[in-house]
């Protein structure tokens, strides 16, 4: 199963009435707009983690262009991976939903989303944080530049992504991989431990 991107089904935004003539737009034709099945993962080891992960969903779903159904996985508790030494364990989540927009704007949006939550936009990199969200992928977009890559280089080797990614999505083959997520997580052999404490948040 790939990602895909579908057309929408609202005919009014593809302006083209059913069994009807294409709306003409001012200005000229406007392309179809498209909604992509995207995903973000969720990660917090400051404050209270928990209400951390759930203030970043809750301000994602509200974001234009970011639509049902959302699909949230299970949270993982976890050991800190290239942090400073002392650092506390870490709650994970991923979160997919429909998303209709520029992914370099939604990277810019969720930026804010974790300034608004307390993490500083010049941090340093893999320390301690009240939140952290990572862009995985946008539909079947491939993007190799300064501000974004997707889908995201190093999802495929970090197991506190791949295993919640897997709650939700274990047969998806992301872009440029040739196996599914559910293949890649039985790949993995971190020996750090990794608790599923709730479904429910």
């Amino acid at each position: 199963m790939s990602l895909g991107s579908r057309p929408l089904h609202s005919v009014k935004r593809h302006g083209v009435r059913r069994g009807g003539r294409p709306t003409i737009f001012v200005g000229g034709h406007r392309p179809p707009l498209q909604q992509m099945r995207t995903a973000v993962a969720l990660g917090s080891n400051l404050g209270d983690r928990l209400e951390n992960l759930r203030a970043a969903r809750r301000q994602i779903t509200e974001l234009h262009g970011v639509e049902p159904p959302v699909l949230s996985s299970g949270i993982y508790e976890t050991e800190p991976v290239d942090c400073e030494p002392g650092a506390l364990k870490f709650l994970n989540a991923v979160v997919e939903f429909d998303y209709e927009g520029n992914p370099v704007q939604l990277l810019e949006q969720l930026v804010q989303i974790e300034e608004s939550l307390g993490r500083k936009r010049d941090h340093r990199k893999n320390v301690s944080r009240t939140i952290d969200i990572d862009l995985l992928y946008c539909g079947d977009r491939q993007i190799e530049n300064k501000q974004l890559q997707l889908p995201h280089p190093r999802m495929h080797l970090r197991k506190f992504v791949l295993q919640p990614l897997a709650d939700i999505r274990p047969e998806l083959i992301a872009p440029s991989q040739t196996k599914t997520i559910g293949q890649l997580l039985a790949q993995r052999t971190e020996s750090g431990e990794m608790i599923r404490l709730t479904d429910a948040w």
